[in-house]
């Protein structure tokens, strides 16, 4: 596929500096590798030096590097080069695809009472189970599996193997045996949600469990029942998050994080990956660790001590045996 930059600019705005419109652009490429029908972009400025030697046709700058950017050729200069490129690689796509996916592929089983909009998509080898609703221009892409009665809400997209309403891992001890509690919610996810491939979302035991509007969800990804995840938060692949968890909004948890059950986590937490929440975190900051749970600037200082563990091992075995002498010295007097 070729397009002119021209219908770049026409589509996603920017100012185009240093080059004419009908400047034909094949791939979305990074710095280093871009050839000469290449568009690419800068968002850090320590890389102005690749800019500079890259091949590129065009790069997104921001305002900074407008003249950097002019000295090597054509650019295109946006306030947040970043999202400019995020919103490229879109369009890229929907010009490749062609028109816009709807409907339900043949191999699809859905339910007669499930409820989806015109212009949603369910695709190959889809199930739909009773009562559920599908919102406008979400997609479902293939071999996804939505129970009964969930929800799910407008411009979602759901990658291959997603399943939205098994049931939540509920059982009552009865002398050593266990008893299934039947899970009678449902799951809610909201508007613009991307859950990545072979993601599970278990459905409530009594009350629903709830993914709201604009939250991105990783592959393999385990949301037990009851949880509750606020607004555009993002969640990193292999986490799981226990049963009856809230999540606030605008949080960030990084990938092979353990969020314990019954926890509350404030808006606009981050948790670095592979670390173990075991209380609820009131104050939004930056956490890291397996145990315990502590704010990032409190676990470098404990990990550089921890460093050093050995070192101070020796120098207290020394103290020791010098305090040691010393009192059988004063003994000795």
């Amino acid at each position: 596929m070729i397009v002119q930059l021209g219908q770049i600019v026409d589509a996603l705005g920017g100012e185009l500096l240093g080059g004419s419109r009908e400047i034909p652009i094949s791939r979305i490429s990074p710095l280093e590798t871009a050839d000469a029908g290449a568009i690419s972009f800068l968002s850090n400025p320590r890389y102005e030096a690749q800019m500079a030697a890259s091949k590129a046709a065009c790069v997104i700058v921001a305002p900074a590097m407008r003249e950097a950017a002019a000295a090597r050729g054509a650019s295109i200069v946006t306030a947040n080069p970043y999202v400019y490129f995020a919103r490229l690689t879109q369009l890229w796509k929907a010009w490749e695809r062609g028109p816009k996916l709807q409907g339900i592929h043949p191999s699809a089983v859905v339910d007669a009472t499930a409820q989806i909009a015109e212009s949603a998509y369910i695709g190959a080898q889809c199930v739909i189970g009773a009562g559920v609703r599908i919102g406008p221009d979400t997609v479902l892409t293939s071999r996804i599996t939505v129970a009964d009665a969930c929800e799910i809400g407008a411009r979602c997209l759901l990658h291959p193997g997603v399943v939205i309403g098994a049931d939540g891992f509920g059982f009552a001890n009865d002398g050593g045996r266990w008893v299934k509690i039947e899970q009678l919610g449902r799951v809610r996810v909201g508007d613009d949600v991307e859950i990545g491939a072979n993601t599970c979302i278990d459905r409530g035991a009594l009350d629903d469990t709830v993914i709201e509007d604009g939250v991105k969800i990783d592959n393999l990804v385990q949301i037990a029942h009851n949880v509750h995840i606020g607004a555009h938060s993002v969640i990193a692949g292999n986490t799981g998050i226990a049963g009856s968890a809230r999540i606030g909004r605008n949080c960030s948890i990084g990938g092979a994080a353990n969020i314990l059950g019954h926890l509350s986590i404030a808006d606009g937490t981050s948790i670095s990956p592979t670390s173990m929440v075991t209380r609820s975190i009131h104050q939004a900051d930056l956490y890291t660790g397996i145990f315990p749970l502590q704010t990032n600037a409190q676990w470098e200082k404990n990990a550089a001590s921890l460093k050093q563990l050995h070192v101070l091992r020796e120098r207290i075995k020394k103290l020791e045996n010098a305090l040691q002498a010393q009192n059988s010295n004063n003994g000795n007097s």
